[in-house]
């Protein structure tokens, strides 16, 4: 057998953000209100509220974003001098359908994806798009009561087809829903609201169901309408290590994974509900309605790749006293071999490949890192520079982590697609400050700023990666350089 010495040229570099985070014009060319339309700013110690409708003297930051709507040439032209090979983000489904139940979409949103496509593809970047990204119309939450109602099923899939059908030729990469298993940490952003009520872990089920059961029906609907497609699921990465070789430690992370990550991708991949998922709902006493015809439709759209996002781990352990430490929606128990960043997360390189080994031998098809990369509050100095060696030192570990999965375990790995490219909206404090991007936006966590883009020094480094197709991650200019 053939040993991988180097990525294959046809790998995806690229970057990545989110309609709702980045656009901005949220009552143009006939879009309607999304979920985010209505979410507050907060912080790492205060959480994002979803407010009944848009209050007066309250602050919405996804309302403008880094308006990306009108910008994106300036953006995309930027992303392909740093080489971008690939561009992942996500098509509002309020721009499509305003309210989400119409029968006819809107052409003007159709034909500013159509723009930004072409504007992509003449660029010589792959288009993948996220079909739902915590974006569903506002309408849809307050009227049927977000996904937990079945009706959903048909709405998502009506929005399915008109885009499938509008942008064939020129979307291959797609996924159904963006983290999927956030339905159950963050159950607002599939429209459940009132965290309050009795049946709200009940909703928050139903509505999990049913997004698998749209997945699924969406995947066959794609490759229907163009067998070219390739159409994955996304999940969050929730990797978990027992905080000690305890036994109790050790089968509780890995209860914890397989509940909090891989229950989702194994639906999706596998197309059934593995037997410790039916225990569990039996366990909470969870009446789920499943009907016949959705385990088929399970059956029958097993996706083609599995996108995940990743930016930290943390621990697990039995002892309820141990210090806990923030993450990606869902904190954890810090663990002491880590470091952490100023929002919490622990800082794991080798996580990636221990997560890349996992997903790949459970299911042996592609995999797609369409997530990661490290908040920081950036300081920016009177020429709009950033100095952010710390961002190439978290980014460069964990791509050398990525190409060890590759070359050394044999992974098979599509591309690599950095959260936040460029700065945008964080999706949960609302922040501009946690700052993700090679690009640094002029924008405050009050709205102030005049939106001026201005290269970071992990631009040059990135564009050098990818020049390289990933074998030079190292960097002249960076203090304590090391090699690659």
């Amino acid at each position: 057998m053939e040993k991988l010495s180097k990525l294959s040229k046809g790998f995806l570099w690229g970057g990545a953000i989110a309609a709702n985070q980045a656009e901005g014009a949220y009552d143009a060319d006939g879009k309607g209100l999304s979920l985010m339309d209505i979410a507050t700013s907060a912080s790492k110690d205060v959480s994002r509220q979803f407010t009944d409708g848009i209050k007066k003297g309250i602050y919405y930051p996804n309302h403008e974003g880094i308006d990306f709507y009108h910008k994106y040439k300036e953006d995309l032209a930027l992303f392909e001098e740093m080489g971008f090979k690939c561009f992942r983000t996500s098509i509002a489904w309020s721009r499509i359908f305003p309210n989400g139940d119409e029968k006819l979409p809107n052409e003007l949103g159709l034909k500013y994806y159509d723009d930004l496509f072409d504007e992509m593809i003449k660029r010589g970047m792959e288009p993948v798009v996220t079909i739902s990204h915590y974006e569903m119309p506002l309408y849809l939450a307050k009227q049927y009561g977000g996904w937990a109602n079945r009706k959903l099923i048909d709405f998502y899939l009506n929005f399915c087809e008109v885009i499938y059908k509008r942008y064939s030729g020129k979307v291959k990469y797609w996924m159904t829903f963006n983290e999927i298993n956030s339905v159950i940490f963050m159950p607002e952003v599939a429209g459940i609201i009132g965290r309050e009520q009795a049946d709200f872990k009940q909703r928050s089920f139903q509505a999990a169901h049913h997004q698998f059961v749209a997945s699924a029906k969406a995947v066959k609907l794609g490759h229907q309408i163009d067998s070219k497609n390739m159409i994955g699921c996304m999940v969050l990465t929730l990797i978990k290590y027992p905080l000690t070789a305890k036994p109790e430690d050790v089968l509780l992370a890995e209860e914890k994974m397989r509940y909090g990550t891989f229950a989702f991708s194994d639906i999706q991949v596998r197309g059934h509900y593995p037997n410790y998922v039916k225990k569990l709902i039996q366990k909470i006493d969870l009446k789920i309605e499943v009907k016949p015809d959705d385990l088929k439709s399970l059956k029958e759209g097993c996706v083609d790749f599995v996108g995940f996002s990743y930016y930290s781990s943390s621990a697990a352990s039995t002892d309820t006293n141990v210090e806990t430490t923030a993450g990606n929606i869902v904190s954890g128990v810090k663990n002491p071999y880590l470091p952490t960043s100023e929002w919490g997360w622990q800082i794991d390189a080798k996580g990636l490949r221990y997560i890349l080994n996992r997903f790949y031998e459970r299911y042996e098809i592609p995999l797609f890192i369409v997530e990661n990369g490290l908040g920081y509050d950036d300081q920016v100095d009177e020429n709009g520079y950033v100095e952010d060696d710390y961002r190439i030192t978290y980014l460069k570990e964990h791509i050398k982590e990525m190409k060890s999965a590759i070359l050394e375990d044999g992974v098979d790995v599509i591309g690599y697609t950095p959260w936040g490219c460029i700065d945008l909206v964080s999706a949960g404090t609302g922040e501009m400050k946690k700052r993700y991007g090679f690009i640094y936006v002029d924008r405050d966590d009050q709205g102030n700023g005049t939106l001026k883009r201005s290269k970071k020094k992990s631009f040059d480094w990135y564009k050098q990666v990818i020049a390289s197709n990933g074998y030079d991650t190292s960097y002249k200019g960076m203090k304590n350089n090391e090699t690659k």
